[in-house]
């Protein structure tokens, strides 16, 4: 183990690095599933629930999100290539058979998300009480299976309503409630359509952990949220001249119509198991930091904050907890939020974040890495983004101003630049983001 002399700037910038990689393979999905999911004798296990499959007439598994091939292929490599459903994702890298493909959009939905989204509709409406539906759920499902509730709404008024929602600088929470308000799919309805079926719905969760009914809209379980929360969140980000015009004739006219609560006869056979979160991963990253030798907290309190506010909260406590050790970390997952203008050059929020930070922690020994554990980052190539006390000098030796760099939103040059970009490609799991502060 290295001492907190040894411990230069370019071994931690490594060496946190590789923690995030090491939480990456901890927290795989293949990993998870091994010890939650388990099939023997015909008899399927998830978490503490048992389901005979041999028991219904029908068994059907709906895949969707980022993270579909990968739940779909652990189930599989538990129960063997007897299933059969439909999987929507971003792509169809791997196929089983028995299974129909969607490639839906992210982060805006595509024509295939609405026939993805119809299709589902279709084949779970057709189940009686005899059937069983598995559902593989993970984030990004909110684009990639979309259908209006009103036929009025096209596809182009539903893309530019995404695109207003996403840029309008609301939490993911205040986006999915107008989401699953004006979805056919969202917000319980799916659970809906599949009454009087039995239901199961198996969770990697990118939402924060107390509002699982966000994770891709919640399209399986009772709706927290309400049409008065959508009229108040139109309010208050000033959405209603942004809309389009079909959209905003609903919000006019006040006729929103309520998604199905905890009471409705959908949930009565219906569970839910979040197998995997953001949590599972800050756990992981501290686990490993204490390993290396770090005294490790995890602090969550940031999550859904805007960009600037989670810099300076996370800086001040990591600073705190230095006085207190000669190693220390701060773990922090979750996402944070960040309007970039339509001017924004390649980055994401976890670059921004990082760079950010990288000015207010000049000349002092701190490191700090921002990343999604999905492998994606905005509109870059990477995941995110390693800082530290030198990142500003070294980005003014190569040519670069950092605070202008951080002005254009275009954190991605500089980072590749200094190789501090955080590149892992898609990783086929997606529980939000994950900050690591190091400290010496």
């Amino acid at each position: 183990m290295e001492s907190p002399k040894d411990a230069t700037p370019e071994r931690l910038r490594r060496l946190v690095r590789q923690v995030f990689t090491d939480t990456l393979a901890e927290i795989s999905i293949p990993r998870v599933f091994s010890h939650k999911v388990e099939y023997s004798r015909g008899v399927l296990r998830i978490e503490q629930d048992l389901y005979d499959l041999s028991s219904f007439e029908r068994v059907l598994v709906i895949a969707i999100g980022k993270a579909a091939h990968t739940m779909l292929e652990s189930l599989i490599a538990q129960t063997g290539p007897s299933l059969q459903g439909i999987v929507c994702s971003v792509s169809t890298t791997s196929q089983q058979p028995g299974f129909r493909y969607f490639v839906g959009g992210h982060p805006l939905p595509t024509e295939e998300s609405i026939r993805g989204a119809k299709a589902i509709l279709k084949t779970v409406s057709a189940l009686d009480e005899n059937a069983l539906v598995i559902y593989l759920i993970s984030g990004g499902a909110s684009a990639m299976v979309e259908v209006p509730r009103e036929e009025e709404i096209s596809l182009d008024d539903l893309i530019e309503t995404y695109r207003v929602l996403v840029y309008s600088g609301a939490t993911i929470g205040e986006i999915n409630a107008i989401r699953k308000h004006l979805s056919a799919v969202k917000g319980g309805r799916l659970a809906q359509a599949a009454c009087p079926a039995r239901q199961v719905s198996i969770m990697v969760s990118d939402v924060p952990e107390h509002s699982l009914d966000a994770l891709a809209s919640g399209p399986t379980m009772p709706d927290s949220s309400t049409e008065a929360d959508c009229y108040r969140i139109a309010g208050t980000y000033s959405l209603h001249g942004k809309l389009p015009e079909n959209v905003r004739r609903i919000f006019e006219e006040r006729a929103i119509e309520e998604t199905p609560k905890a009471d409705d006869s959908a949930f009565v056979n219906s569970r839910w198991w979040p197998i995997l979160s953001s949590a599972s991963a800050a756990q992981a990253a501290a686990d490993l930091l204490a390993s290396h030798g770090f005294a490790t907290e995890i602090d969550n309190t940031p999550d859904d904050w805007p960009f600037d506010r989670a810099a300076e909260y996370l800086l001040r406590r990591i600073r705190g907890l230095r006085k207190d050790g000669e190693r220390v970390a701060l773990v922090s997952a979750g996402e944070i939020t960040v309007e970039v203008p339509n001017t924004g050059g390649l980055g994401g929020r976890n670059q921004h974040f990082a760079l950010h930070c990288a000015g207010q922690i000049a000349g002092e020994n701190i490191t700090i890495l921002s990343a999604g554990t999905d492998g994606i980052d905005g509109n870059s190539t990477a995941a995110g983004a390693v800082a530290d006390g030198t990142t500003v000098l070294r980005a003014r030796e190569s040519g670069l101003d950092a605070q202008r760099v951080l002005k254009m939103f275009d954190s991605f040059s500089l980072f590749e630049k200094l190789a501090d970009a955080v590149v892992t490609g898609p990783t086929g799991n997606n529980v939000r983001d994950l900050r690591i502060l190091l400290a010496y």
